[in-house]
């Protein structure tokens, strides 16, 4: 409860703001909805009545906290004033409530309290709490506080509404405007259609021309979208939605389109309108768009069918030779059906034995030998044949059974490697890949030691291969997951380095023994500058950490000689072998320790 020297009001606070403002000035944000949540009532008729002054005019208020959540959800505030010391439910238990529902996640949260600790402060901080207000409070620092949150709000929405190069609305405001466009569409306005447009320039001259002159392109191109909206838009008073969905992608929604010819007519002239001479300064640009297109009824109804089935449009466009847009058709569908079944397939796979390990050596780049190998997953199909995994792993990630493939896969590469080193075989490293799902489920280390155990595999031999990302969505949960995994005395290796964004600090704190570089810098050796030094500096810090490094990708021997002139410890790739099946690897291996 509060003393009553806080529940004094100053005359002279009262319209600090309100009072520079002439009518015809009144900022939005005094529209916004406040809402007040304290236990007593004296404090929040004066806090409203500092706003009031202020010109604010949208209150919701309540004195039990209990009631937060509920109206909270009823009247969606664009700010909460918030005290944390209440009798029936604190303020710490109010931000827990709030934050725990997606809708609220981010809702600006002003703190009013008399504590003077820091450890209040803390813990409302570390509950989402985004600023605060000591008690007694001053009128002008309550408005002052409460305008700048209702600022930074606005224009964090906007940042999140509309794109900072051309002004077009963010996918994000384009999902919404397609909900209301839908809801129309079953009134008067008939069929909602969504352009998918992708412009490839958009990319390309970023990586060539750099980012300043990408970003003239993009709004060239959307002025031209939403000059072509504002010609087919059904209402004079309503202009059709145009967005950036990407850096090369943009859409473009119109409603009220009524047959196939029209909306063909319309592709064409966004194709023809859209590939008109853009003039970058240096050279003229002629934008090549392809389109996908989606129309509500026939391809869903929900404003997520549209987005999907144009994307997916767009996708077959790309891949079709000559063609500039699509539809998403029938064949799409069919293509779908063919998907389900097999994912049904997949599922049975393991079951049905249908998995195989294909292994590709890697290389001492001094001695030629074979130094280990690495083991890859097939899936012998019943009807397509041999998939390699770019065929299916994707869509194991999507019905989730990459823990039991990749257990499998960890099960059967121990289980031969523990069969050829019983024969006599020179194996050296057996390299496995986990996926992200294996990874972080926090079961990956007795995976493996059970894997071990069953099949006799000495640890020694086995090499566990992961990439950067996995490394750093969560760097304590990784360094446990590496030091769980060392301490079986399996080795570890960062698979794919360099394309990801680790940081040097905790590269050298991992138990890891190997690097192997990303076939992206090996693709342009020896002539590639940025990539030889790239590929350098990769080696050059491996072996300061006492790594050894890999090469992944090689393909020719010119590549070969310019890794050994960088000190590249081995490679491996199709200048040696292609991944092979048991019966085509064991005669090399054999041949190799000769």
């Amino acid at each position: 409860m509060m003393n009553d020297q806080w529940l004094t009001r100053p005359a002279t606070a009262a319209n600090t703001w309100s009072d520079s403002l002439s009518q015809n000035e009144r900022s939005p944000l005094l529209d916004a909805t406040v809402m007040l949540v304290d236990d007593d009532m004296l404090m929040t008729e004066l806090v409203q009545g500092h706003l009031e002054d202020a010109g604010y005019r949208n209150f919701v208020v309540t004195n039990d906290p209990r009631e937060t959540l509920a109206l909270a959800q009823q009247k969606q505030p664009a700010v909460l004033l918030l005290d944390l010391m209440m009798p029936q439910m604190s303020g710490f238990e109010v931000l827990q409530q709030l934050r725990a529902q997606e809708a609220f996640r981010f809702l600006p949260v002003i703190v009013l309290t008399a504590a003077t600790g820091a450890d209040a402060k803390l813990q409302a901080l570390q509950l989402g709490a985004t600023d605060f207000l000591s008690k007694p409070v001053d009128a002008s620092e309550l408005v002052l506080r409460v305008r700048n949150t209702l600022a930074f709000r606005q224009y964090h929405e906007r940042s999140l509404s509309y794109d900072e190069v051309t002004g077009l609305p963010t996918r994000r405001l384009l999902e919404r405007q397609l909900r209301d466009a839908l809801v129309d569409a079953n009134g008067v306005d008939g069929s909602v259609v969504l352009f998918n447009i992708t412009v490839p320039q958009c990319r390309t001259i970023s990586e060539t021309m750099g980012q300043d002159t990408a970003d003239q392109l993009a709004r060239t191109l959307a002025l031209r979208l939403e000059e072509l909206a504002r010609q087919h838009s059904l209402r004079p008073d309503r202009v059709s939605p145009v967005a950036r969905l990407r850096q090369e992608e943009f859409g473009l929604m119109l409603n009220g389109v009524r047959t196939v010819d029209a909306l063909e007519r319309i592709a064409r002239q966004v194709l023809s309108t859209l590939a008109l001479p853009v003039d970058l300064g240096a050279q003229k640009v002629v934008p090549d768009a392809v389109l996908g297109i989606a129309v509500s009824g026939t391809d869903g109804h929900a404003e997520n069918d549209l987005i999907k089935g144009a994307e997916l449009a767009r996708s077959q466009a790309q891949r079709r030779s000559g063609a500039r847009y699509e539809f998403f058709s029938s064949e799409l569908n069919r293509r779908s059906l063919e998907r389900l079944s097999q994912a049904t397939q997949l599922r049975q796979a393991v079951e049905r034995n249908e998995f195989q390990l294909h292994y590709q050596p890697k290389v001492d780049m001094a001695s030629g030998d074979i130094a280990g190998v690495e083991a890859l997953v097939r899936w012998q199909h019943p009807t397509l044949g041999l998939l390699p995994p770019s065929r299916f792993i994707g869509m194991a990630e999507e019905l989730g059974l990459m823990n039991d493939l990749g257990d499998w896969v960890i099960h059967k590469a121990c289980y031969d490697g523990a069969r050829w080193l019983g024969a006599g075989v020179p194996l050296g490293k057996m390299a496995v890949n986990v996926s992200t799902t294996q990874f972080q489920g926090g079961r990956l280390a007795k995976v493996i030691a059970h894997a071990l155990k069953s099949t006799g595999m000495a640890a020694s031999h086995l090499m566990v291969e992961v990439t950067e990302s996995m490394l750093m969505n969560d760097v304590q949960a990784a360094m446990a997951t590496l030091h769980d995994i060392r301490a079986l005395g399996v080795s570890l290796s960062i698979d794919d380095f360099g394309t990801g964004y680790s940081s040097l600090s905790y590269i050298k704190m991992f138990p890891v023994s190997e690097l192997k570089i990303d076939r992206s810098f090996v693709a342009d050796l020896p002539g590639g500058s940025s990539d030889t030094a790239i590929t350098r500096a990769i080696v050059s810090l491996g072996h300061n950490l006492g790594m050894s490094v890999v090469a992944e990708g090689v393909e020719t021997a010119e590549q070969m000689l310019a890794l050994h002139g960088l000190d590249c410890d081995m490679y491996q790739g199709f200048l040696f072998s292609r991944p092979l099946p048991e019966r085509e690897l064991l005669p090399l291996l054999r041949d190799s320790a000769r």
